[in-house]
């Protein structure tokens, strides 16, 4: 049986929101930054924020919220192919979504990769984990885990990229921050962990204080890529 921290609980959701405000913020301005290079650089960016820090460190975070039986520690290779994972999949679809002729075909075709992504990166995380139990899960709910994932990543790209307005950015990064840990969470309720006697590896991340670290470290650094973002569209603005 598994309970949480619920002050990492919350940080995770506030890295979440802050992790796609920052991102939909990068996309917002893609329509006055037609260049090639330019265009590609913002949507590079915005995968990276958006897979790192609304993604994978909200994950992360709520892995570490997560109170089981026992030491667990994360293998920082998989850990870090997660990561990847995560970055892979947004910028994937974003790639897709950012097209100039993009329909809601493109958005759910785009949505659907970028969340069969999340899914993987989710689950591979789960996969790195290092704890003397085995790790089973229902099969109903793991899907229903991929399902709103899927459901999820589209909600955002629709948001990225037909909506317009510093208010609409607000509601859209509250959204996805529930939409990500509703996937997340909802994973979690598939596992079952089963206690045995076999020793748990060193080497891998652990403690009782890397959530706050990984938090305020990410959130320092979603803190600059937003500010010089904001910058940059009111400098935009300003020439437009």
């Amino acid at each position: 049986m598994h309970h949480y921290n619920l002050l990492l609980v919350l940080l995770s959701y506030l890295v979440a929101v802050l992790g796609s405000f920052t991102a939909l913020q990068l996309i917002g301005g893609l329509g006055r930054r037609r260049a090639g290079a330019e265009r590609t650089h913002t949507i590079a960016g915005a995968a990276a924020v958006m897979g790192m820090g609304g993604i994978w460190a909200m994950h992360f975070i709520a892995m570490l919220a997560c109170r089981l039986p026992g030491p667990v520690t994360y293998d920082i290779g998989l850990t870090a192919l997660s990561a990847l994972v995560a970055v892979a999949a947004c910028l994937v679809g974003l790639t897709l979504a950012s097209r100039e002729h993009h329909s809601a075909m493109t958005l759910v075709t785009s949505g659907s990769y970028m969340g069969i992504g999340v899914a993987a990166m989710h689950y591979l995380g789960m996969y790195a984990m290092r704890l003397p139990a085995a790790v089973g899960y229902d099969g109903a709910t793991a899907a229903l885990s991929v399902v709103v994932a899927i459901v999820a990543s589209i909600a955002a790209l629709w948001i990225a990229f037909k909506q317009r307005g510093p208010l609409q950015t607000l509601v859209g990064a509250l959204v996805m921050g529930l939409a990500v840990c509703g996937m997340h969470y909802t994973g979690m309720t598939a596992a079952h962990f089963e206690p045995n006697d076999l020793p748990v590896r060193a080497g891998g991340l652990g403690g009782d204080y890397l959530g706050v670290v990984v938090f305020g470290a990410v959130v320092l650094l979603l803190a600059v890529v937003l500010a010089r973002a904001i910058v940059r569209q009111r400098r935009f603005a300003l020439d437009g």
